[in-house]
């Protein structure tokens, strides 16, 4: 993998970039649609493609657990298996075993956990993390951490910290595919000074790309915003810079402007399940009762193929109805919508111009300024 920074904002960190992987170039700042199980719910690889998205993220966890590595392996690996010739990143399953499995007992050499499919016990470790993503095949894959909730106290927070560093040597020593790049991630929860320290084990360590893991976990936002602002320009100027589970709007222009390149959240495609639409005057909850008549697309600045084709009322008679088409329908506006925003905070940057294309946005999507630095 190569990386490489193409243009810095004058009055913020923001910047564009081009990363290099097998299946593909990306530039950056970019948003990865979460496909969990090798699947961006309600879109096929092809309308992936349309609404403009350049690479996804799928979870280790879940495909180990179903259908599991090796057998994804013995497919052809990962590309093959979902039909997406794009690039793909894969988290390590950290995150999930802590939050999702049944049972959950964490030690220095890796966790113990039930699955939440079927109660059976498994084990991972930092190698064996490697090991499933390797044969997965993605382009980018993750160290294993821990990742402490945001009522962990200083002593958790520090002892998660420990624990990533060493977990993250072990998959250092584990990883061999040199068709593979590998990131390591970040914690320390709201906490600058263990932030920075954990920041520098890491960049001993070496790794092709740098991720700040355990935000968005149920801390103010402005404790977030803060570590991003501060954290994020120490990080290595020549490697890519990823913000992991981050996607509404503000929050990821915000950390646009700290320097960061790379962003994944369920928010666009979970919230678009419920017949919620993010659309150029703000967010608009399409399945309520005013729009059962609304001849109007879900936003009439929007070229996208369901702006112009469908109404608010159809897609409105849809949901009601149960039907299968509005998840589809309201995943690929939604889709389109980050992925139009991402390239618009590019030009914004290269023009020069962030800082104003960042005021604009956020008066007419919140009614309101950015918050201060």
């Amino acid at each position: 993998m190569m990386f490489t920074v193409k243009h810095t904002d004058g009055d913020s960190q923001a910047r564009t970039g081009r990363l290099y992987t097998p299946h593909g170039a990306v530039d950056t700042p970019v948003f990865m649609p979460v496909g969990t199980r090798a699947s961006v719910k309600a879109m096929a690889p092809h309308q992936l493609l349309e609404c403009g998205t350049q690479i996804v993220l799928a979870n280790t966890y879940h495909l180990f657990l179903r259908p599991g590595d090796e057998l994804i392996s013995q497919i052809g690996g990962l590309h093959r298996f979902m039909g997406w010739d794009g690039p793909i990143l894969t988290d390590s399953g950290g995150f999930q075993v802590f939050s999702l499995a049944d049972f959950c007992r964490v030690d220095d050499e890796g966790v113990t956990f039930r699955s939440h499919i079927d109660g059976s016990e498994h084990r991972l470790t930092p190698s064996r993390a490697v090991k499933i993503q390797q044969n997965l095949g993605a382009d980018i894959i993750m160290c294993l951490d821990e990742c402490p909730d945001a009522g962990a106290d200083g002593h958790s927070l520090r002892k998660a910290v420990e624990r990533t560093t060493d977990w993250a040597r072990e998959c250092a020593q584990a990883h061999h595919r040199d068709d593979q790049a590998l990131f390591g991630i970040v914690q320390g929860g709201t906490d600058l000074q263990l932030r920075r320290r954990h920041l520098e084990q890491m960049m001993e360590i070496g790794f092709e790309g740098y991720a700040l893991g355990g935000l968005s976990v149920g801390e103010p936002k402005h404790r977030m915003y803060r570590v991003i602002r501060k954290i994020t320009p120490l990080m290595p100027a020549d490697a890519p810079r990823y913000l992991m589970g981050v996607g509404t709007p503000d929050a990821v222009i915000e950390a646009i402007a700290a320097g960061v390149d790379m962003f994944d959240c369920v928010h666009a495609t979970r919230i678009a399940r419920h017949g919620r639409v993010m659309t150029s005057g703000g967010p608009l909850t399409v399945r309520n009762a005013p729009y059962a008549d609304d001849p109007r697309p879900l936003d009439e600045e929007c070229c996208c193929r369901v702006c112009r084709q469908f109404s608010r009322a159809y897609i409105r008679h849809l949901i009601k109805s149960d039907e299968l088409l509005a998840y589809h329908l309201t995943t690929y506006h939604n889709l389109w919508f980050m992925h139009r925003m991402m390239a618009a905070a590019r030009q914004a940057i290269l023009r020069g111009e962030f800082d104003r294309w960042r005021r604009i946005f956020y008066r007419r999507y919140y009614g309101e300024d950015p918050p201060a630095d």
